[in-house]
């Protein structure tokens, strides 16, 4: 009778225990600065673009106030009602809010049939033309402005409302070129071909299918185009004053002969109408039809 084998052990077949995760140190310190780096180039960065905007606000309604007082002394609506009343500066503000839609509608009548030939046609130059478009903002304006009223002046254009329109149009051509050719070509054409094949014609496809597919991004390049008219300066004090002083235009104004209060007062009604157009339409500035815009093969 032979006795029974004895299983031989190994070190190898043993289960070796658990070792458990301890992060270094090193690690764990280094995670907590690079937290507070951060939180500390937030609150910098806050205090940056907050902060002038804040001091604005509480210069505004501010009466007497003396260094090393942290707050005026006292609060007053004295300054708007100076600004409010003040005829110069009411007419700079009508005249704003007059040339931002005509430069609107004109630069969308001229540029919405380039976007959508861009965004449909393939011809010769056409990555050329794109590109071209950005030459108004390649290079300082004022150089290219100069230039325009050396022109301008043997067109007899200066001191003119058409010559600060077509001035304020220059600005907004990007914008309603770049982005509705970019709304355009995301319109599926095959949405476009259906609509054909049951016998809509050409115009009745367009308004019908690819306009109001195309109009949130056609919508943001009509809002970004009004602002740059609104507060476009170098090019309408050059063109326009002092037949035509807009709103940025009487800022140079306000700095150098009006109290610091109006001046702040004048820099809130000018910032208004950013903010709330960009309130408007901020779902499809972040949705994307900005930066598609600027994606165009």
């Amino acid at each position: 009778m032979t006795a029974p084998e004895v299983p031989v052990v190994r070190p190898d077949d043993l289960d070796a225990p658990p070792v458990p995760d301890v992060a270094p140190p090193g690690g764990l310190v280094g995670r907590v600065v690079a937290r507070v780096l951060l939180a500390a180039f937030v609150l910098v960065l806050g205090v940056f673009v907050m902060g002038p905007l804040v001091w604005l606000a509480v210069r505004a309604f501010s009466g007497a106030w003396t260094f090393p007082s942290l707050l005026p002394g006292e609060w007053t609506l004295h300054w708007w009602r100076q600004v409010l009343s003040d005829q110069t500066l009411g007419s700079s503000i009508r005249l704003s809010f007059t040339f931002a839609p005509v430069v609107t509608v004109v630069s969308a009548v001229i540029c919405l049939p380039a976007a959508y030939a861009f965004s449909r046609y393939q011809f010769p130059g056409r990555r050329v033309l794109l590109i071209s478009l950005f030459a108004t903002n390649a290079f300082p304006k004022i150089g290219l402005f100069v230039s325009i009223a050396g022109l301008f002046y043997s067109l007899h254009l200066m001191g003119t409302f058409v010559g600060v329109v077509v001035i304020q149009v220059l600005g907004t051509v990007v914008f309603m070129t770049w982005i509705p050719a970019a709304a355009f070509a995301s319109v599926p054409r095959s949405l476009e071909e259906a609509a054909r094949d049951v016998g809509a014609r050409p115009l009745t496809v367009f308004f019908r299918v690819t306009f109001p597919l195309a109009a949130p991004g056609i919508l943001v390049a009509m809002i970004l185009s009004f602002l740059a008219s609104f507060d476009e300066a170098q090019g309408t004090f050059l063109v326009g004053a002092p037949t035509y002083v807009t709103m940025p235009t009487e800022m140079y104004t306000l700095v150098l002969n009006y109290p610091e209060q109006a001046a702040a007062v004048f820099s809130i009604l000018l910032s208004i109408p950013s903010v709330v157009l960009m309130l408007l339409v901020r779902r499809h500035v972040m949705g994307g039809h900005l930066a598609e815009g600027f994606q165009l093969r």
